[in-house]
């Protein structure tokens, strides 16, 4: 089989990720390289060099900094990408938001500055897959 070419970031990355719980507050900065997924409290700030995901539950006071990140949960901070933004339908946040490409599913609220680096021309994409979450 070739290899197949996947539209949405969370259909691409790999590798185990450090895993921070619901029951997990952290107040502070989160730093490392890796794919890490929070469905806990974060009040501070991160540089990730790799994946951050906030699932639906996780809420985060702060600054975000990675090359990659997904965001399904709360955030009032901003958001600085390296590489790609993926906002998904139950995501709210309150800040500005930047990445080469940035990729919001129909529901989400974003109050708040989206700037991207990459493309100049926005690309629209209608949502077909339900969300696991």
């Amino acid at each position: 089989m070739g290899e197949f070419k996947s539209r949405r970031v969370t259909d691409r990355h790999s590798g185990p990720a450090t895993l921070i719980s619901e029951s997990c507050k952290i107040t502070g900065t989160l730093a490392g390289s890796g794919n890490f997924m929070v469905s806990g409290e974060i009040e501070g700030d991160c540089n990730v060099d790799g994946t951050l995901t906030l699932s639906s539950n996780g809420r985060w006071k702060g600054t975000i900094r990675a090359r990659t990140v997904i965001i399904a949960g709360t955030i009032e901070g901003d958001i600085e990408a390296s590489g790609n933004v993926e906002i998904t339908d139950s995501a709210r946040i309150t800040g500005t938001v930047a990445g080469e490409a940035i990729a919001v599913a129909e529901g989400a609220v974003v109050q708040g500055v989206m700037k991207t680096t990459g493309r100049s021309e926005p690309v629209e994409f209608v949502e077909k897959r339900k969300s696991d979450e």
